[in-house]
């Protein structure tokens, strides 16, 4: 059987060893990874579509306050764009991780909290890779369906969060703080977004489901 091929948004910065557990994450679940990045061609067809996390999204995107102390890729922000623009219509399978749920809720017209940690005063900085923060999901949502679970583990390694969700979108998933962690479309057949990084998780079954559900809806 051929494998699909999962196109993978990066920056063109982004490391080795992080290109890896993308890499990983589809290639064990029976996708063919392919990089994409603002340096890169970008193929005519894709079968599916991950929007990887990385850089903040420019605020002039969502109508929201520079921040001067934050790095952000606008060729990525506008290569991201054009690859929704593009494969949306087709019912291309997307998924948004981190920055990508954030973009993804952009493009469909929504809003980005640019700093959670100025908007929730007291909020605990937990900035790791480790599953150290509890998410609770909507029921009978996609998201819950693909998991199998009422509640996860995951990591966190952001300070912008989803706000006003955008056209079609359902917030799925929240923290115990109550910011949102998990965003689907209820338009398109996979169109899922997440705050947290499942690639990192290797381990961890249900955000292994995941991934693997994303590769088997590009088949």
């Amino acid at each position: 059987m051929t494998r699909p091929l999962i196109g993978i948004t990066t920056s063109d910065r982004k490391s080795r060893l992080a290109w890896f557990f993308d890499w990983l994450a589809v290639w064990r679940h029976g996708g063919r990874p392919l990089r994409l990045s603002p340096s890169r061609p970008v193929p005519e067809k894709l079968d599916g579509l991950i929007i990887g996390g990385g850089d903040d999204i420019e605020a002039k995107l969502y109508g929201g306050e520079v921040q001067l102390d934050v790095r952000v890729d606008p060729d990525r922000d506008a290569l991201e764009l054009d690859l929704l623009e593009r494969f949306i219509p087709t019912h291309c399978p997307v998924l948004g991780i981190c920055r990508g749920a954030q973009l993804i809720n952009v493009y469909l017209g929504g809003t980005l909290d640019a700093d959670i940690y100025t908007t929730y005063e007291g909020l605990k900085r937990r900035r790791t890779v480790l599953p150290r923060k509890t998410v609770d999901i909507v029921a009978d949502s996609l998201l819950h369906r693909i998991l199998d679970v009422s509640w996860c583990r995951i990591n966190s390694l952001h300070h912008q969060a989803v706000q006003e969700a955008g056209d079609g979108i359902a917030i799925v998933a929240r923290d115990r703080d109550g910011l949102v962690q998990g965003i689907e479309s209820r338009k398109h057949d996979f169109l899922i977004g997440v705050q947290w990084h499942p690639e990192w998780l290797i381990f961890n079954r249900p955000q292994q489901r995941l991934i693997r559900a994303l590769v088997k809806a590009s088949s």
